[in-house]
């Protein structure tokens, strides 16, 4: 049962500043129940558009960060790991980050030699468009959707590298 609701995490975040530093609390749901599919697209940090609906049929991660923020800078390392594992299996990862400017993004696009695009969300959009169809109120939170664009999955707070491959690794078994 994934009836997670997120106890206003977040919600007296004023300054934008506040993150989750527990383990994250995952919420998943079985294929029947699964809301969307997402519509989230933007343009990312090198100004090249991105549209998660062009990726059907991929698994796609989508990781919402800023740069100063310390689990997302804990998580870094594993999502960058994943991105790069996963690549050849269809899965697709990328970042939303409504923080920060260009120049603190690529810097730690660079620091941890991020592979995959973040989408610059300074407007709000893409966060809005998540918001729609699964609560979001924590950063880091991770969210899997599975090949039909849907929502198999997500993590509030920091991403365990296991228990994040785990998810994925599901949604890749439930076939193309």
């Amino acid at each position: 049962g994934a009836c997670s609701s997120g106890d206003g995490q977040g919600s007296n975040d004023v300054s934008n500043q506040g993150y989750v530093s527990s383990d994250g609390a995952i919420a998943t749901w079985p294929a029947g129940d699964r809301k969307g599919p997402v519509a989230l697209a933007g343009t990312d940090y090198a100004g090249e558009k991105q549209d998660v609906a062009g990726w059907l049929g991929d698994v796609v991660v989508i990781n919402t960060w800023y740069a100063n923020c310390p689990p997302c800078r804990a998580e870094a390392p594993d999502l960058v790991d994943l991105a790069n594992d996963y690549e050849a299996k269809g899965v697709r990862v990328i970042g939303l980050n409504g923080t920060d400017g260009a120049g603190d993004a690529e810097a730690f696009q660079r620091k941890f030699e991020v592979p995959y695009p973040s989408i610059d969300d300074s407007t709000g959009a893409g966060v809005a468009a998540l918001q729609g169809v699964i609560p979001i109120n924590a950063v880091p939170t991770t969210v899997v959707l599975d090949r039909e664009g849907k929502v198999a999955a997500r993590i509030l707070g920091i991403a365990d590298a296991s228990t994040l491959r785990g998810v994925v690794d599901d949604a890749l078994a439930e076939g193309s």
